[in-house]
């Protein structure tokens, strides 16, 4: 029995989430049909494709090199359909995953995939927001925003916008506590950050230059850092660009502390042919670049 191209689709989502359960979860099937047809699969090549372990299902030597195929195979379909049901008017159409850290996937991406959207009605834009680097060659996404360059694996990087971040807090917390006027002045407030031993990327360690020893509020998520800044809890570095979006912030010691971190846009290496994704990856940016430049000039 040869394979077929539902059998390659139900492979990849248990490369991808690297279990049985977890793979019937996004296919929307029962995890003991996902198990079965893994099981006939191995059954149709004669070569096992998964180890089973506490951490969940790995792929083997032969798996790995399945996966490369399959992931190709998954490109080039999705390419030829979309360009088939593009081609007469020009839309984009498919579904296009974007990976991102959450602060520009709060902040940023809706505005400017929802503009794109408009204008390509076909288009399904799908933004994952966690805060790790994603794995491009097992197609976690078709593309990632990055806060520092890439140096390994087969992919292309672009530089996207530069953007700037300072401490903040809200109106009220500044009323109530005593006044900020020095670097020195934070061992008297309460400072919010990132859990330190969650920092996936070394340009996230912000309060690192102001030599602060203590975060008594800290998440791995910037959304919930600034969430706390915006119920009053304390103070936090963040971005000039999400300030806006939250009411009664005041950026503080702007003369003093001031920092500048790099969006970067990284696709895999054999995306560079893929018509479709770089148009998407035009629009998205501009649109980025433009975003950014807007929303900081507001603050």
């Amino acid at each position: 029995m040869a394979a077929n191209w539902d059998d390659m689709r139900i492979f990849l989502a248990v490369a991808r989430a690297e279990s049985i359960s977890g793979a019937g979860r996004d296919l929307k099937m029962d995890a003991a049909t996902v198990g079965r047809r893994i099981a006939r699969l191995e059954d149709a090549l004669a070569a096992p494709l998964f180890a089973k372990s506490p951490q969940g299902y790995a792929l083997t030597e032969s798996g790995q090199r399945l996966m490369g195929y399959a992931i190709r195979a998954e490109q080039s379909l999705g390419e030829a359909v979309g360009e088939v049901q593009g081609a007469a008017d020009g839309q984009l159409t498919g579904v296009i995953r974007i990976g991102a850290p959450d602060g520009s996937a709060n902040y940023l991406l809706p505005q400017v995939c929802a503009a794109i959207c408009d204008q390509h009605p076909g288009l399904e834009v799908q933004i994952v927001a966690l805060p790790r680097v994603f794995n491009l060659s097992k197609r976690e996404a078709d593309m990632a925003i990055t806060v520092s360059r890439p140096t390994a694996g087969r992919l292309t990087v672009q530089r996207l916008t530069d953007y700037q971040l300072h401490l903040a807090a809200s109106e009220a917390y500044l009323a109530a506590h005593p006044p900020i006027t020095s670097v020195a002045d934070l061992a008297q407030h309460r400072v919010i950050g990132y859990i330190h031993d969650m920092i996936f990327d070394k340009e996230l360690d912000y309060l690192d230059a102001l030599n602060v020893d203590r975060v008594p509020l800290s998440s791995n998520s910037f959304s919930v850092q600034l969430n706390f800044v915006r119920q009053g809890a304390g103070v936090a570095i963040v971005h000039d660009f999400a300030i806006p979006a939250v009411g009664g912030l005041r950026k503080i010691l702007t003369d003093q502390v001031s920092l500048t971190r790099s969006f970067y846009l990284v696709r895999h290496a054999n995306d560079r042919k893929v018509e479709r994704l770089n148009r998407f990856a035009r629009m998205l940016s501009d649109g980025i670049r433009r975003e950014v430049s807007n929303l900081e000039a507001l603050t």
